[in-house]
C-alpha cells in the first residue's frame, strides 16, 4: 500500500554563513564607521518592524523539500524563489523510483472555498483510499510497463498521478522567506502545504533567529 501523510519533508541544504551579520553589515552601509560594529540584533529588529525590507534580501537559505506534485506546484508560484526539480524526463524508475502518497480526505468548508475540514466520514474515507490506493498501483505498473518497452521517459511520465512524491530545492532570501512563511502558514492555504511552511519556519528560525523572534511577536503580519 502506499504511504499515507507520511509528507512533506523539509530541510535545509546550504545558508549564508553569518546570515544575520551579512545583513546587519550591509545595512550600515551609510554608516561605514560603524560598519564593522558586531551587534546587528536591534538594528535588524528595527528594520522589520520598520519595514525596511531591502536589508532582508542579502542573505539566503536553501532547502530541499519532499512533496507531492500538487503541493509542487503551489510552491513553485513563489516566483521570488529559485527552484530545481526532480525531472522525471530524465530520471526514470532506476533512478528515482516511483513513490505515491494517499492523501488525508476532507470534506470542503461549506463558506471558505480555500479551506476544508476533517470532518469526513470514516467509512468514506477508508473506501476511496483503498479505491487511490489499487489507482496508485495500476498507474505505477503502467508507467514501468510503458518505460520497459522502450517508451521515453519523457512521454511515459503523463500516466503518474498528482500525488506521486517529488523532491525540490527552492532557494530564497530572506526577505522572500518571510513573505513566503507568513502567506503559507496562514488560514487560506491547503493543509498538505502549511506542512511545508511551518517546517520552513522552524529551520528560518535556526538560520534567522533575530528576523524569526521579531516575526512571531509581530504574529508574521506583514
Amino acid at each position: 500500500m502506499n504511504s499515507l501523510f507520511e509528507f512533506p519533508v523539509v530541510s535545509l541544504e546550504v545558508s549564508t554563513p553569518d546570515s544575520e551579520q551579512v545583513m546587519g553589515y550591509v545595512a550600515r552601509v551609510s554608516n561605514p564607521e560603524n560598519q564593522n560594529n558586531p551587534s546587528y540584533q536591534g538594528l535588524l529588529s528595527y528594520c522589520v518592524k520598520n519595514k525596511h525590507w531591502s536589508v532582508f534580501e542579502h542573505a539566503s537559505m536553501t532547502l530541499e523539500i519532499t512533496t507531492t506534485l500538487d503541493i509542487a506546484t503551489q510552491i513553485l508560484r513563489h516566483r521570488s524563489f529559485c527552484f530545481q526539480q526532480l525531472s522525471r524526463r530524465y530520471a526514470g524508475e532506476n533512478e528515482a523510483p516511483v513513490r505515491m502518497a494517499i492523501p488525508q480526505l476532507r470534506e470542503p468548508h461549506p463558506k471558505n472555498r480555500q479551506a476544508s475540514l476533517d470532518t469526513l466520514d470514516p467509512v468514506i474515507q477508508k473506501h476511496f483510499a483503498e479505491k487511490i490506493d489499487t489507482f496508485y498501483a495500476e498507474a505505477e505498473e503502467l508507467y514501468v510497463a510503458m518505460l520497459a518497452h522502450g517508451i521515453a521517459k519523457e512521454c511515459a511520465r503523463c500516466v503518474l498521478p498528482q500525488g506521486t512524491v517529488t523532491t525540490l530545492y527552492m532557494t530564497g532570501n530572506c526577505r522572500s522567506w518571510i513573505h513566503y512563511i507568513a502567506l503559507r502558514s496562514g488560514n487560506g492555504t491547503q493543509v498538505e502545504h502549511q506542512k511545508v511552511a511551518l517546517a520552513a519556519k522552524e529551520i528560518f528560525g535556526i538560520v534567522f533567529p533575530t528576523v524569526k523572534k521579531v516575526m512571531d511577536e509581530l504574529e508574521w503580519k506583514i
